[in-house]
């Protein structure tokens, strides 16, 4: 079931409607896949997995998005224009939606996510397509940055006509909080907002649900591949050393070192105290994962620090794994 509006909110009415029709119509990549572009990836990420190397190279999975992108100059004319209107790569339905934005005052925007899902590999020579749609439109939402919707598109990505993967992207399209020159008119009346400030949530896949279950158990759990016995983290559907699909988990000890860190300043956001620090965290077990680091001054914390592993109840139904840094 769809959330229902709020009763005074027509602009939301006006742009659920374009849920469903096209983003971008008969997109070609500007490039068929390479073996340069994907050294490049390789080399700007650090890495060095034998599969994308070599005459027999796929490219990495997470470069789905690369594939499509039209850089400064855009697609051009190798895209069709839905009714001949739009920018070159984008539908007439897509810009109009964005117009209704602008209009209600919501011109400031935000990227906030993507999931990506990967159906077969891409290998060098793969001449790469791709359709998108407007998939939602969410309801109002008041955030520290301001208020405004949030859209979702999601592309399906082609290689030699064979549907490769799908990547959806979500934004905030929304007026400043600060200095906010026109408020979203999208009431008659303006109704005061609930200030809640619970913590953001985990996104929870089918690739990682079992990472999120074993923590509510208070266990750290470790994906370790069938086939060739290498763990791995964060939780993948197949193994980046030998590409086995088969999988089972092991427990982390807990132990751990910081391998590096950030302290954490601006921006505020409401369910955080400024400053903090977030390690990436090297587990006893060899994988590394990002965490926070609790139990010291954030000024304290340091490379190489040995910290240990603790789980907090942040809210009622939320746990989470942080590191301890005043543990030996």
């Amino acid at each position: 079931m769809g959330v229902p509006p709020e009763p005074d909110d027509d602009l939301y009415v006006r742009l659920k409607a374009f849920e469903g029709r096209p983003a971008v119509t008969g997109g070609t990549g500007k490039d068929p896949v390479n073996g340069p572009m994907i050294r490049h990836w390789c080399e700007a990420i650090g890495d060095e997995n034998p599969a994308y190397q070599g005459p027999d190279a796929i490219a990495p999975p997470t470069m789905l998005q690369a594939w499509t992108m039209g850089g400064l100059s855009g697609h051009g004319h190798g895209n069709r224009r839905s009714h001949g209107h739009g920018r070159p790569g984008r539908s007439s339905a897509y810009d109009a939606l964005f117009a209704l934005l602008d209009e209600a005052g919501c011109t400031s925007v935000v990227a906030t996510d993507c999931e990506q899902e990967y159906l077969r590999p891409l290998r060098p020579g793969d001449r790469i397509t791709f359709d998108a749609v407007i998939e939602s439109v969410s309801p109002r939402k008041t955030t520290k940055l301001g208020t405004g919707y949030f859209v979702t598109t999601r592309m399906d990505v082609r290689a030699d006509g064979e549907l490769a993967g799908t990547h959806r992207f979500r934004i905030l399209k929304y007026a400043s909080a600060e200095g906010r020159r026109t408020p979203v008119r999208a009431h008659s009346h303006t109704r005061p907002q609930p200030h809640p400030h619970p913590h953001p949530r985990p996104v929870i896949n089918r690739d990682n649900a079992g990472f999120w279950a074993g923590v509510a158990e208070r266990k750290l759990l470790i994906q370790r591949c069938t086939h060739c016995a290498t763990l791995r983290f964060p939780w993948l559907p197949g193994c980046n050393h030998c590409g086995g699909d088969g999988w089972d988990t092991v427990e982390a000890t807990g132990h751990g070192t910081v391998f590096s860190y950030v302290v954490m300043h601006h921006p505020p956001f409401p369910a955080f105290d400024p400053p903090y620090a977030v390690g990436l965290i090297e587990l006893a077990e060899g994988v590394r994962m990002v965490a926070g680091v609790v139990g010291v001054p954030p000024e304290k914390v340091r490379v190489g620090m040995p910290v240990r592993l603790e789980f907090r109840t942040v809210e009622e139904d939320l746990v989470l794994p942080v590191f301890d840094g005043r543990q030996a």
